[in-house]
């Protein structure tokens, strides 16, 4: 089973991710899980976002303490999450900043494989919103090919409908740029 959590803002789209993520898994005839976790309901305020993928059923009915995965879907979110707690040792960090890879691995004092993308730029340039999340979503699977990229196509369709195409655009533009520093 791979956990992964999704730390965010209100309004970025981790809730949204976790569920596109989860749809494509289970497209895929694997078994997911997608749920929030969130205070205040409001923009802005820090939101966590959960998703498991497994193989075989999943009975767990938790919130994942020790994910495999973590995907932040703002680098702000620093400031006030320790988004690496818990961390498997194995695990993977992938961050939407500007900053290179050896300076999040630095400043956060990982040692696991870290990944970044400029994912606040993509969206704005492909949908002309700040919203990251199916730009993060490409920088997942760049980082951990946990599912075909492809699989992610239909489920942001059947989401977004008449503006899915300027978000597929920013999903397959993160799976160009994201960078991966093992």
């Amino acid at each position: 089973m791979i956990e992964i959590r999704l730390h965010g803002r209100g309004g970025e789209g981790a809730v949204t991710s976790a569920e596109l993520l989860a749809i494509a898994a289970i497209n895929q005839g694997k078994y997911a899980q997608a749920f929030p976790s969130f205070g205040p309901e409001r923009r802005g305020a820090p939101v966590v976002a959960f998703c498991r993928i497994s193989d075989t059923r999943i009975k767990l009915r938790t919130n994942i303490l020790h994910p495999d995965i973590v995907l932040a879907l703002s680098h702000t979110i620093l400031k006030i999450v320790n988004i690496a707690a818990g961390l498997r040792e194995n695990g993977t960090v992938i961050m939407n900043t500007r900053h290179a890879c050896a300076d999040i691995r630095n400043e956060l004092k990982l040692t696991c494989t870290v990944a970044t993308v400029d994912a606040t730029r993509i969206a704005r340039e492909e949908t002309g919103l700040p919203i990251t999340n199916v730009t993060m979503l490409g920088a997942l699977l760049k980082a951990c090919p946990i599912l075909p990229p492809d699989s992610l196509i239909a489920p942001i369709q059947k989401r977004f409908g008449k503006v899915a195409d300027g978000n597929i655009r920013a999903f397959k533009r993160a799976l160009e740029e994201t960078q991966v520093l093992t």
